[in-house]
């Protein structure tokens, strides 16, 4: 079914002939299971669109297009007492996203599948309830902070809460929201300025921007809601006098440029400090703000207040756990000859820190050990077991030249020494022989396999057949896997942040990423892993994500190789580890 973004345009009534009527059956929950054909072109849908729908979701309207509370809505008032009633304070959404005014009627209809409920309904003009102060019924306000809490609370990013703000009390309570807010520096900006005209929200990032500070004396509203007084009423010759400070030019240029004439002012309150303020403004709305207004408007920024205070604390936690995790990794060693790179991407979600980590450091005999892992779980404790367990790798390939048998130790030692329960890794060693070039020995513990990739855009995954993650506590032979890097290839390291998808698993983003791998084998590293990140990560996958890319050189490295490296085997003997990558 098709509906348009824009605001819905209200069909004009028209009277009822006789066969007019439209009609629709909901069972017990509310759902369509039957409509006359009239109603099907009334509403512009077709049967298919109707049928098995929650009516009061698919239609049900007020005059400006919202979809108002259930409790509020007076067809779902009658429908759940299943009493006979009539009315015509409704809209019906039409397919075409145009808004139908409709009198109805709603009866308790017997059907042999349950208890049902006809609604008859025809073209008309709706009946819009309206105070003489402008002030809501107490019902209606009670609906619209319950709202305001459920919408606010539901999100944890700062824009996106002042967004819903708008469509909150816009056209509700004003023609006219403007937000400002403080930010940690103690700066001033006004963030949002919002009019609602022509069935829509329109921003105005013209009058949109930093202000000046708050003066401590002034007692002109806007400087009074930044400093944490009550709400206060305003109107455009409040600011008409000699101006006392900045924020009071800024404040006579509004209202200037929007034509307000009513505005009431409150500011925006965390836990322990003021956050920022509300403004509402009435241009087009006759209606002047009065006094009973204020408390309303500052149980609606109590809420916003809090909202906002939540998402900046969330943002603080994730700026803290970047912060923790990026200091958790190395930096990267000089290898002569090759070339390294890393990248990490933390989690969306600040409290999911994440265990991903790399390492790289110089072994005994000049050789570069190179790490890729994950340790199981997503907060700080992981962040910390994962420090943890790289530390002891170290120590471990210090003492161990061999990659399986440094990790069978870590196994090991994890298992009496840590509260770990599992991590996955690849640990190897790279090395470089006049007689056989660069060489990548490498043992896996459970972890996605490393990626070759040939300087001619050939890829093939490292696979293999003893690969058992950490913490199983079964004695596995980890076997020796070792590859011959072919001149200017490049070898991948990354954890399963960058393939692995929630609903389609691994093997799908496995795929991706070796076709996306081996079309940017022409491009710098840094290119490489920051694309691969862009356009190989699943959207459904909050992990974090770290890559470790090495690159081999065409030619010799500018230091002559170390005597005691050991031979690696010949390419293509080691199951499917060796021979050529493109295999």
């Amino acid at each position: 079914m098709q509906r348009q973004d824009s605001a819905p345009i209200m069909l004009p009534g028209t009277a009822p002939a006789v066969g007019e009527l439209g009609g629709y059956v909901v069972d017990e929950t509310g759902r369509i299971v039957s409509v006359n054909d009239r109603g099907l072109t009334l509403l512009g849908l077709t049967r298919e669109a109707a049928l098995g729908h929650d009516h009061h979701e698919l239609l049900h309207r007020d005059a400006d297009g919202h979809t108002g509370p259930r409790a509020l809505c007076p067809i779902m008032d009658a429908v759940l007492s299943r009493t006979a009633s009539s009315g015509a304070d409704v809209c019906f959404l039409r397919g075409d996203g145009l808004l139908l005014p409709v009198r109805w009627t709603v009866t308790p209809h017997p059907a042999e599948t349950g208890p049902g409920t006809l609604v008859l309904f025809h073209p008309g003009q709706v009946d819009v309830p309206a105070t003489v102060d402008g002030t809501l019924p107490e019902l209606d306000r009670l609906a619209l902070l319950a709202e305001t809490t459920t919408s606010l609370t539901s999100t944890m990013n700062e824009q996106e809460t002042v967004e819903r703000l708008a469509h909150l009390v816009l056209p509700r309570l004003a023609d006219w929201m403007v937000v400002d807010l403080i930010a940690d520096s103690g700066d001033i900006r006004r963030t949002h300025v919002v009019e609602y005209r022509g069935g829509r929200l329109t921003r105005h990032p013209e009058l949109e921007g930093p202000i000046p500070a708050v003066t401590a004396r002034s007692p002109l509203p806007l400087s009074r809601a930044l400093r944490g007084s009550g709400a206060s009423l305003a109107g455009p010759e409040v600011y008409q006098g000699e101006p006392d400070s900045g924020i009071a030019v800024v404040q006579h240029e509004l209202f200037a440029a929007t034509d307000m004439h009513s505005a009431a002012i409150a500011p925006i309150r965390g836990p322990r400090e003021v956050l920022g303020a509300l403004t509402l403004g009435r241009g087009d709305n006759p209606v002047p703000f009065t006094t009973p207004d204020l408390s309303l408007l500052e149980d609606i920024t109590r809420r916003a207040g809090l909202a906002i205070s939540n998402s900046r604390l969330y943002q603080r936690q994730r700026r803290i756990s970047e912060t923790m995790q990026r200091h958790l990794l190395p930096r990267l060693p000089d290898v002569p000859g090759a070339e390294l790179h890393a990248s990490y991407l933390p989690a969306p979600d600040a409290s999911q820190v994440g265990g991903d980590w790399y390492d790289a450091f110089t072994l005994p005999d000049d050789s570069t050990g190179l790490v890729i892992g994950d340790v199981a779980g997503h907060d700080l404790e992981a962040a910390a077991r994962m420090a943890q367990l790289r530390n002891m790798l170290r120590a471990l390939a210090w003492s161990e030249p061999h990659p399986p048998s440094a990790v069978g130790q870590l196994d090991q030692v994890m298992a009496r020494t840590t509260d770990l329960s599992t991590a996955t890794l690849v640990l190897g060693r790279l090395t470089f022989a006049p007689e056989t070039g660069w060489t990548w020995e490498w043992t896996n513990a459970g972890h996605p396999p490393p990626l070759l990739i040939t300087h001619d855009g050939r890829a093939a995954y490292l696979r293999t057949p003893r690969s058992v993650l950490l913490g199983t506590g079964t004695q596995v032979d980890r076997g020796r896997d070792s590859v011959h890097l072919p001149p200017g290839s490049t070898l991948l390291l990354y954890t399963d942040g960058l393939v692995e998808s929630r609903a389609d698993g691994i093997e799908p983003g496995l795929a991706r990423l070796r076709r996306h791998a081996a079309a940017l084998a022409h491009h710098s590293l840094g290119v490489v892993c920051e694309r691969l990140i862009e356009d190989v990560r699943p959207s459904d996958n909050d992990d974090d994500v770290a890559l470790l890319a090495v690159r081999v050189p065409f030619g010799r490295p500018p230091r002559p190789a170390g005597a005691d490296v050991p031979a690696s085997a010949p390419p293509g003997e080691e199951g499917d580890a060796g021979g050529d990558p493109a295999r």
